[in-house]
């Protein structure tokens, strides 16, 4: 058995797979937000868009979030904070950090997500997004560097020439 991408240390078995496959409800919004990470993780899209509130449903774009999820190396879930969201809270609120690598950029998506229950069911409704650099995940090229195409030229006579 493996561990749970979430990070919460336990078997991803015993963690977030019955909220993603449908055997249990997640409890608290904290929860929510691991196994909805944890859902890009694994590329379960659907998890992702039946989580969220029903107004906020019609707005996911499926296929370009399925192709984000697969195309990105997914490094790992920080939770900064919760506020409420346990079993008996009608809202709650968790500030996250998740830590990826697409196209050789590694990102930190830092978020305060905003959950509330509808139905008796934890769903997300809604993110601040809470700016963060973007950080190169390989080494610089620099102007006079060796291009990485493999041509013999200097970065800047080749691939670079028109950056």
């Amino acid at each position: 058995m493996s561990l749970c991408p979430c990070g919460s240390g336990r078997e991803y078995a015993q963690c977030c797979e019955p909220y993603i496959k449908g055997s249990k409800d997640a409890p608290t919004a904290e929860a929510l937000m691991r196994s909805r990470y944890t859902a890009y993780v694994v590329h379960d899209i659907d998890y992702i868009v039946k989580t969220c509130v029903a107004e906020g449903q019609k707005d996911i774009d499926v296929e370009q979030t399925r192709l984000w999820s697969k195309r990105s190396q997914w490094l790992g879930l920080r939770i900064l904070t919760s506020e409420k969201g346990s079993p008996n809270d009608t809202e709650g609120i968790v500030e996250f950090e998740a830590t990826y690598i697409l196209d050789g950029l590694k990102d930190t998506h830092h978020e305060r997500a905003y959950f509330k229950k509808e139905g008796g069911h934890w769903r997300y409704e809604r993110g601040d997004i809470v700016p963060t650099t973007i950080v190169r995940a390989g080494p610089r090229i620099g102007r006079n560097d060796p291009c990485p195409c493999g041509s013999g030229k200097k970065y800047k006579q080749c691939c670079g020439k028109n950056a």
